[in-house]
């Protein structure tokens, strides 16, 4: 769908030929979609509207909304654009940003769990990795929290304990996301990890191997309204290939 995103011309010839413009965008995007999949149905719609609210409304009726990365500045591809990430922090159900390097089949789906209730994105994966006939990998990164200001440190036994206690939390959580999911789906050959390590490097980094990566996009609210995490920005702007977010509740 082709969508207008600046403001309404106060020249009504000017609106006219945006929206020209844009169904001819539409058509044309529809009839490389139609190549790329001949039998596909496939059906152009250009909508006179600001880009976000189109896609975010579409998206409620849609199984899939996908978008590109028309990012500007920095270095190309990096950058995902601003509607693109006003899309992401806004809309109802899965979204896919394409985007990435990977030219050729890796055979491999990537899930990024925070939780052990991501079960939606565990879910979407195993749905994924079983249409693609590849292998899927349940991700979990994590870190010790760093805490400035402390000016005397706990004793050395104590942060051994914390670290320990906070380990065996840490390896339960990909295995929670995929309880039940195993056997609901026997025919993926599916792993669980945790690794310590950044979650958008550990993320960024298992892309590059991979078709597709699925996140749990944890959306919190903030003053000028929803926001995504600094993990899921890390891995809209710098994966090696496409990314599905999954709504779910903070």
């Amino acid at each position: 769908a082709g969508a207008s995103a600046g403001a309404r011309p106060a020249d009504e010839e000017h609106r006219r030929a945006l929206v020209r413009q844009s169904r001819h965008i539409a058509e044309a995007a529809a009839e490389r979609a139609r190549e790329s999949a001949p039998g596909l149905e496939v059906v152009p719609s250009a909508a006179d509207e600001n880009a976000v609210a189109a896609l975010v409304g579409a998206g409620r009726r849609a199984a899939l909304t996908v978008v590109g990365t028309r990012g500007h500045g920095g270095f190309t591809g990096l950058l995902l654009g601003s509607v693109s990430l006003r899309v992401a922090a806004h809309i109802e159900g899965p979204l896919m940003v394409v985007r990435g390097d990977n030219e050729r089949p890796r055979h491999a789906v990537v899930v990024g769990v925070e939780y052990g209730t991501d079960t939606d994105a565990a879910r979407y994966g195993f749905e994924e990795a079983e249409r693609r006939a590849a292998a899927l990998l349940v991700l979990h990164a994590w870190e010790l929290p760093v805490y400035p200001g402390v000016m005397v440190p706990p004793p050395t036994r104590m942060l051994e304990e914390i670290a320990e206690e906070q380990a065996r939390y840490e390896e339960s959580v990909p295995m929670d996301a995929v309880a039940g999911l195993r056997e609901a789906y026997p025919n993926v050959d599916a792993r669980v990890e945790t690794v310590y390590a950044g979650p958008g490097h550990a993320l960024v980094e298992a892309s590059a191997a991979a078709d597709l990566v699925v996140l749990a996009a944890h959306r919190r609210h903030r003053l000028l309204g929803m926001r995504l995490g600094p993990v899921t920005h890390a891995v809209l702007h710098h994966a090696h290939c496409p990314v599905v977010l999954v709504p779910t509740a903070a």
